[in-house]
């Protein structure tokens, strides 16, 4: 029986540009060339009527609309209300010179550091904002009822998998992070009904980790993706999709700036799970501690 994905959708209290910058890559490269001016200045884009913001996008009128489709909204009136609340809500950074999450040339150093910090603050806040509580729900409930769990990442990504499996290593769950594709691979296939497969692609186009939760689906586990873009190919080997809200910036790729965006989901995941078994969870961070504390300068093990 083939399985439903669930995704995790952007709430309406959330931000329309974080939806949109999600979609963009699944847009054709005229709608995308629409996105782009509406993700760059949505008060600028709000004021304009749908034949100058085709111009400004070198476009036609008739691809606005089938842009205001795409995401999600029924027409071109619709979009500019939305977007002139967007912009009326917007936090604008306590630098002036942080515009647009862009770092120009010829900035100097706090420059640099406000936007960093301003950009860093603003994709938390967006990923926290889009998430689906069902989901996450959903997501929480499958691993605290797993036998197994494996966490598959490439590069980045790898990282914040290690992190997590770590996490759920230290309150006791039976967990898994595996960088290398042939040994995601092999684990995938021993995986079955029961246990957990989550995948990590800020772009969900990595095709190792895509091919990973393929075989994990195919092995009867459920399986999870998180990433940054709701229709990219990782989704469609997934039960439940989680995504983030980081956008690329100047010298930083969408890698990079995925990180801390990736770290706020699976902090979620597991101060949830470590929720349900509060009283287990929180031994389990005692003893563990405790282990390794001789090996901190200074550290002295606690007497029982």
């Amino acid at each position: 029986m083939a399985k439903t994905t669930k995704v995790s959708a952007t709430h309406e209290s959330s931000g329309l540009i974080v939806h949109i910058s999600g979609l963009l890559p699944s847009l054709s490269p005229a709608e995308q060339r629409v996105g782009r001016l509406v993700v760059a200045d949505p008060a600028d884009a709000a004021r304009r009527t749908i034949t100058d913001l085709a111009t400004a996008a070198e476009t036609s009128e008739a691809t606005v609309i089938r842009f205001c489709r795409s995401v999600g909204m029924e027409g071109y009136p619709q979009l500019r209300i939305r977007l002139a609340a967007e912009a009326a809500r917007r936090v604008e950074p306590p630098d002036a010179r942080v515009v647009g999450g862009d770092i120009p040339p010829g900035a100097d150093l706090a420059q640099i550091i406000a936007t960093i910090a301003f950009n860093d603050a603003r994709a938390v806040e967006e990923t926290a904002e889009q998430l689906d509580p069902a989901v996450c729900e959903q997501v929480v409930d499958a691993i605290n009822g797993a036998g197994r769990v494996d966490i598959y990442g490439a590069a980045a990504s790898g990282f914040v998998a290690s992190d997590f499996q770590q996490k759920l290593h230290r309150i006791g769950r039976t967990a898994f992070a595996w960088p290398d594709v042939h040994l995601a691979l092999t684990s995938a296939a021993l995986l079955g009904k029961g246990d957990v497969a989550i995948g990590i692609s800020h772009s969900g186009t990595t095709s190792d980790v895509v091919e990973v939760l393929q075989q994990a689906r195919a092995r009867g586990a459920t399986t999870v993706a998180l990433t940054n873009f709701p229709r990219s190919p990782i989704t469609e080997v997934a039960d439940f999709v989680l995504t983030t809200a980081a956008r690329e910036t100047t010298y930083r790729s969408g890698a990079m700036a995925s990180r801390l965006a990736q770290l706020t989901v699976v902090d979620c995941l597991f101060v949830g799970v470590a929720a349900r078994n509060r009283t287990k969870a929180r031994r389990a961070l005692e003893v563990t501690a405790e282990a390794v504390q001789t090996h901190r300068v200074g550290g002295a093990r606690r007497s029982r």
